[in-house]
């Protein structure tokens, strides 16, 4: 018979700092994703771009972009028919799996990337990094950095 363990309650501090987490995840989020949409793109299209630009041959396995972006296959799928649709990307056949698919960034994709790149770097920089001094963004760097490994090796698992 399994033992229950009591629930370890969160403490006034541990809840306001979780709190202020999810706000500003949620805030920063929407912040960004606005920032993007005269440029008539998404969070997760600019994630795709920017995941494929930095790639050999600026080309991914669809199974290797839906790991990166933790995606779903099917949700993959469907936001790659999207961009293709703008001739952002295109789909290319594994030469060595005939199952196996490439996303692959075009011409325009790159060059829609050179446009929204510098704009999203300023956001960035306007809504999170030049808020914070360089002491707090190394500390901050520091304490997020075992948690984004702990999530890492726990992907896919309770």
């Amino acid at each position: 018979m399994e033992t229950e363990t009591a629930t370890r309650w969160l403490t006034d501090a541990e809840q306001c700092a979780w709190r202020t987490h999810l706000e500003v995840n949620r805030l920063l989020t929407y912040q960004l994703e606005k920032d993007l949409q005269p440029f008539g793109l998404t969070m997760n299209d600019y994630e795709i771009l920017v995941n494929l630009s930095e790639s050999e041959d600026l080309r991914m396995r669809m199974s290797d972009l839906a790991s990166a972006t933790l995606q779903s296959k099917s949700r993959l799928s469907h936001q790659i028919t999207r961009m293709e649709n703008a001739n952002l990307v295109r789909r290319e056949n594994c030469e060595s799996d005939r199952r196996g698919l490439y996303a692959v960034l075009t011409e325009h994709g790159m060059e829609t990337m050179k446009t929204v790149a510098p704009h999203h770097v300023a956001s960035v920089r306007r809504h999170f990094i030049d808020l914070l001094s360089p002491e707090s963004l190394a500390e901050l760097d520091k304490a997020l950095k075992p948690i984004a490994e702990h999530l890492r090796d726990h992907r896919g698992r309770p």
